[in-house]
């Protein structure tokens, strides 16, 4: 096993031994989003020769515009799909416990209890959190882990989100889920997993054509094509799927978010819950964040036609989640407030429901004609179960191995409480947050943040060229760190990470 060192050269290095094999590979994993990273290290840790290409970056498409949750499934119970919530509440056990424990954390979730909230719903509600808590029971998630939800007061709740109209207020429902530090830092971490086991990872590689048994690959910094042969493809894509293959039908649904200072919401404590008028089971959250801001979602609509690299946000998106956070916020946020948007396209599996919402989130593992095999739909939250599915398809007589293997960086939280580095550090690095600092080199300047008030170290942006494959700002800027989620912050910062790139490149070099 190496150590999961991902960069440039590295990336060279396993481009030149894929597009030189004399032997076909066991797996080629097309995508480098969440479900594609995660299929290639269930692959590699079965003893699997595999490789993973990506058109663009890691992490490039839907699975950097989540809401950076990992939920345990109760939307879910209300559309009847009880396996589908269950299976949400086992993985989320899995990334909590186990997988990425340095990513993923508890999070409390307040609804408060407004006039637009009946007494019927109240109870309603209430019988939907307790249902919750059995989900959490059978997951195996202990009371300690997450809290049981319960009933708070007034001055509770507001001590939880201070910035909720108080007029009215009959105190609030409290329940615990779980956060990602960041969903983007969770595909780089299982893409490192995978290569310290074993398997190549390129990125800037694009299949321009694939079947079951290879794919004609074209290095997108050359402009170079080349072939590769494999035993079995994988095409982990997301709502780019039906591009490599006629055997599916997606219909994609766009996600809108908004990012707020923390301090235009009069303060956060986790997440706030709000309703969505004249919608059942709907609600648009507030997702405190520790980097200062909070994340405003979630949009639910249809999104035909050409699928964009980028999504944007709409401006009736836009309207829409402020006029429903507004009606239980004391000073309601403008279009000012507003720091920056993203939106994301979820592939979900073409149905008979009308609205998207109400489109199912579970997953399939589709074979084509001429074998190629593709994984569409689900959640990232059961991103491990996606990957598990799709191996055991082409290799059921080896046993899956990703249920009790921590990432890279993982640790139980006691052992990371004992790291010796800044606590954000660990948040982002877990246990390599002392080899990040390192990198440093004992010169102080390194240490310092990239922006004025931000928690970005600049070692951070030396180790996300030297570890995390970036290749270039953008993939700093956007993926590596989210400092590209504001944008008036990804143009103070982009020329010193450009900078820190030149000059670890001229090291290297020397």
């Amino acid at each position: 096993m190496s150590h999961g060192l991902l960069n440039a050269a590295q990336r060279a290095a396993d481009l030149t031994a894929l597009r030189d094999a004399r032997a076909p590979l066991d797996v080629l994993v097309i995508g480098g989003g969440v479900t594609g990273a995660g299929v290639a290290l269930d692959a590699a840790t079965r003893g699997l020769r595999v490789a993973l290409v990506e058109r663009a970056d890691l992490a490039h498409g839907t699975s950097r515009w989540s809401s950076k949750l990992v939920h345990g499934g109760v939307r879910y119970l209300a559309q009847g799909a009880v396996g589908i919530a269950l299976e949400s509440a086992r993985e989320r056990h899995i990334l909590l416990t186990r997988t990425a424990p340095h990513l993923v954390r508890p999070i409390r979730q307040a609804i408060p209890l407004t006039a637009a909230i009946s007494q019927k719903a109240e109870r309603e509600t209430r019988i939907g959190l307790a249902l919750a808590d059995g989900l959490r029971r059978a997951a195996g998630t202990s009371a300690r882990t997450l809290h049981r939800a319960h009933r708070a007061d007034t001055a509770a709740l507001l001590r939880h989100a201070p910035g909720v109209e108080r007029n009215g207020l009959r105190g609030g429902l409290v329940s615990y889920d779980a956060q990602l530090e960041d969903d983007a830092r969770l595909v780089v971490a299982l893409a490192r997993t995978a290569h310290a086991h074993g398997a190549r990872i390129v990125t800037r590689c694009a299949a321009v054509q694939a079947t079951g048994s290879g794919a004609r690959l074209r290095d997108e910094l050359t402009g170079a094509t080349f072939d590769v042969d494999a035993r079995h493809v994988i095409n982990a894509t997301g709502v780019w799927a039906g591009e490599l293959t006629d055997a599916l039908k997606l219909r994609p649904s766009r996600g809108t978010h908004l990012v707020v200072a923390l301090d235009a919401l009069g303060g956060l404590g986790g997440q706030l819950s709000v309703p969505v008028p004249g919608e059942g089971n709907r609600w648009v959250f507030a997702i405190a964040q520790r980097s200062g801001v909070a994340y405003v979602g979630l949009t639910d609509e249809a999104a035909p036609g050409p699928i964009p690299d980028v999504p944007e946000a709409p401006p009736h998106d836009i309207t829409f989640l402020l006029n429903t956070l507004n009606a239980s916020l004391a000073r309601p946020l403008t279009r000012d407030d507003v720091l920056g948007t993203y939106a994301g396209l979820r592939p979900l599996i073409e149905g008979d429901a009308t609205k998207t919402a109400d489109l199912s989130r579970s997953h399939a593992v589709v074979r084509a004609s001429d074998g190629l095999l593709s994984v569409v739909g689900g959640k990232l939250t059961t991103y491990r179960k996606m990957a598990q599915d799709a191996v055991d398809a082409i290799a059921p007589d080896r046993p899956c191995r990703t249920r009790n293997l921590p990432l890279l960086g993982a640790a139980p939280r006691d052992a990371l409480a004992a790291v010796a580095a800044p606590a954000r550090l660990v948040d982002r690095h877990g246990t390599e947050a002392p080899d990040v600092l390192a990198l440093a080199g004992g010169d102080p300047a390194l240490l310092e943040p990239i922006l004025p008030g931000s928690d970005i170290l600049k070692c951070e942006i030396l180790h996300a060229a030297a570890a995390e494959l970036a290749l270039d700002a953008d993939d700093v800027l956007d993926r590596r760190t989210r400092i590209g989620l504001v944008p008036a912050n990804r143009q103070r910062a982009r020329p010193a990470v450009q900078a820190l790139l030149d000059e670890g490149r001229q090291a290297s070099a020397a």
